[in-house]
């Protein structure tokens, strides 16, 4: 019997790299096993709302029972196996074998009311398994393994549905992080692979569901486990939960879905990450500047390429109502430029690239890595311990005002500003934003809407809008006058948008000047 917590790595292998993969694991020792496992559930799946797995397995000629819950963060699973023996059948699922262990006890929970368990789907799965040693000063030794085979619901279901199953999985079994993340940067760029998110019996729920779309994942408040976070800490919990939204939109977008609320809240998760990255590398010195450089470019590169496929067709979706109602001839600017649409990347080009990836599985090691294990001081500079807890509250008290001076300073003069500095006023106010939302649980403890920090935040949201509104008449105004090198309909859209122009910038710096009376949570009392 055994409770674990399981640190592990999950790719989805494209289907012509599949005999590359195998060939390159099969360089070393491999162990091959047949995995066919039967999932359990309630009838109203109140195991997979709470992130809990219930699995019967048969691993070779032996039966393991083995309950899993999603952990603190992308890497980490609870996870408690029993070992059943191999003689005879099946034997029946019982979850009192988990008694006494963390995650039994959040199974005990869902179950304490007697809702009985019915068996909802089954995997039948080939295996190849390696050990692989990755040399470094932490000798972390990691299980390959590589799965192919499929996924069958059968519970409630009036045919059988099948979902095919080609993964590679990466778990570490003793170690340091960055020996599972450096095995598995190297495995995903030479093979094209992508970091998945979906389960197993996941994949099997949204089979009984016939699912094919899931809903976009959207972001949530950091966790800090201490109530008084050192710099690296809250560096940490607040990219963890930025890799929290990104993550599961960005999954499902490598594996083929165009759902537009995903490429959306992919695009937020960045822009998030990347205000993360900027505003908090000073609090933790030795590593936080070297990180956001390095990290950076391929998140830039991300999300320019995901907003050139969003904007222009939310723009013009946006745009072609209010034209219509003020007269506009019948125009779709972008139906003239097939040409460009044809050699843009899709979204799951975008995301499969592999700096995205790459960049992806160095984040989710920073998250899951002990103090001990951070990336190394570059050779030549000093060491420096990150900020203790009273000097990160200091210096994120010093971002906020700076960056809150900073948007009335330019919501005072945002008329007088050419474009382009209009649009890095919302990109600030943006930065503002979410920088207050990830750092609020850290001075205003209660986290309500009426609370300080909600209030605050609250203040933004007309500036936001106002800004956002202005934006997208830019964005719209431009892509109509390149049109209108095309056709001479598109001349009405640009007229009609730049006459919005003055009202739309007065607008936005009367939205500037009430932050001014916004009360700022982290002022100290």
């Amino acid at each position: 019997m055994a409770a674990i917590m399981e640190i592990e790595f999950k790719f989805c292998i494209p289907a012509g790299r599949l005999k590359a993969v195998e060939a390159a694991l099969r360089r070393g020792t491999v162990e091959r096993t047949r995995l066919q496992a039967r999932y359990f559930d309630t009838a109203d799946q109140r195991l997979a709302a709470d992130g809990v797995v219930l699995r019967l397995r048969k691993e070779g000629p032996r039966w393991v029972q083995t309950v899993k819950a999603t952990g603190d963060n992308a890497l980490h699973r609870l996870e408690h196996n029993v070992e059943l023996g191999t003689a005879g059948p099946a034997p029946q699922m019982d979850p009192q074998r988990h008694h006494g262990t963390p995650v039994g006890e959040r199974l005990a929970k869902l179950l304490a009311d007697g809702t009985p368990l019915v068996e909802r789907q089954s995997t039948d799965i080939v295996r190849l398994t390696r050990d692989v040693r990755v040399a470094g000063p932490g000798g972390a030794v990691i299980e390959m393994a590589l799965d192919v085979g499929k996924v069958v619901a059968h519970a409630g279901t009036p045919e059988q549905r099948e979902s095919p199953v080609c993964e590679l999985e990466l778990e570490l079994k003793r170690g340091d992080v960055q020996g599972l993340v450096s095995l598995a940067r190297r495995w995903s760029q030479q093979h094209g692979l992508w970091f998945s998110t979906v389960s197993k019996a996941e994949r099997g729920a949204r089979l009984l569901a016939a699912q094919e779309t899931v809903e976009a994942v959207k972001a949530e408040p950091p966790r800090f486990a201490d109530r008084h976070p050192d710099g690296l800490a809250i560096r940490r919990a607040v990219v963890a939960s930025c890799l929290a939204q990104m993550l599961p939109n960005a999954s499902e977008i490598a594996a083929g879905s165009t759902d537009e609320e995903q490429i959306h809240q992919l695009r937020i998760g960045i822009r998030r990450l990347r205000t993360a990255l900027r505003e908090l590398a000073d609090l933790d010195p030795a590593s936080g500047v070297a990180q956001a450089a390095e990290w950076e470019p391929p998140l830039v590169d991300a999300f320019r390429a995901l907003g050139a496929l969003r904007d222009r067709e939310q723009v013009v979706k946006l745009a072609q109502p209010r034209l219509r109602e003020a007269g506009a001839p019948d125009f779709d600017p972008l139906a003239a430029d097939d040409a460009a649409a044809a050699d843009a990347p899709s979204p799951g080009d975008i995301v499969r690239a592999p700096a995205f990836q790459n960049v992806l599985v160095s984040l989710i090691g920073f998250t899951a890595a002990k103090p001990a294990e951070s990336e190394p001081v570059t050779e030549g500079d000093p060491p420096s311990a990150p900020a203790n807890a009273n000097e990160a509250r200091r210096l994120l008290r010093k971002r906020l005002q700076r960056l809150h001076k900073q948007v009335l300073r330019d919501g005072e003069r945002f008329e007088s500003l050419d474009t382009e500095t209009q649009h890095r006023v919302r990109k600030r106010l943006k930065r503002l934003r979410y920088l207050a939302e990830s750092v609020a649980p850290l001075f205003d403890e209660k986290q309500e809407d009426d609370g300080a920090a909600g209030r605050y935040l609250k203040a933004l949201h007309p500036a936001q809008d106002a800004l956002g509104e202005f934006n997208d008449e830019a964005v719209a105004l431009a892509l109509y006058r390149e049109a209108a090198e095309r056709d001479a309909r598109a001349w009405f859209a640009v007229g009609w948008f730049t006459a919005r122009r003055e009202a739309g910038a007065k607008a936005s710096r009367k939205a500037l000047v009430k932050i001014e009376d916004a009360a700022r949570f982290w002022k100290k009392s």
